[in-house]
């Protein structure tokens, strides 16, 4: 996967949606809630194992801003003011096919903490 880049990143009008078409001519939604709560930044992932945070209320949170990052990534800014994650061209492929499954995993700690994806 080190030849992969993307060909086009487009954000839906009412910014809640990424797609993201890869030179391998697959593309891949990811709604921006997802983008958000599963941000590779420190602030979500934390600095070391098992410091990973379950980020409630993120559910209406929408895409503010995409800045290129070299020629390997772009940092996502979003309207809840998060804009440290800095997502590679390899992790969002890694979203398109299992963030599914890494999503349910939050909704799931969500749950377990009860917390809710809906903002307070």
């Amino acid at each position: 996967m080190n030849d992969l880049w993307p060909t086009e990143l487009k954000v839906s009008k009412d910014r809640r949606l990424l797609t993201v078409s890869f030179n391998d001519g697959i593309a891949v939604s990811l709604p921006a809630e997802m983008l958000r709560v599963l941000s590779p930044s420190a602030e979500v992932q934390g600095h070391g194992p098992g410091q990973k945070v379950t980020v409630p209320g993120k559910r209406h949170v929408a895409i503010r801003a995409m800045v290129p990052t070299g020629n390997y990534a772009v940092r996502i800014a979003f309207d809840d003011g998060h804009d440290t994650g800095i997502f590679t061209w390899v992790y969002l492929r890694e979203l398109g096919t299992s963030g599914e499954s890494q999503f349910a995993d939050y909704e799931r700690d969500l749950a377990q903490k009860g917390l809710s994806r809906d903002p307070r």
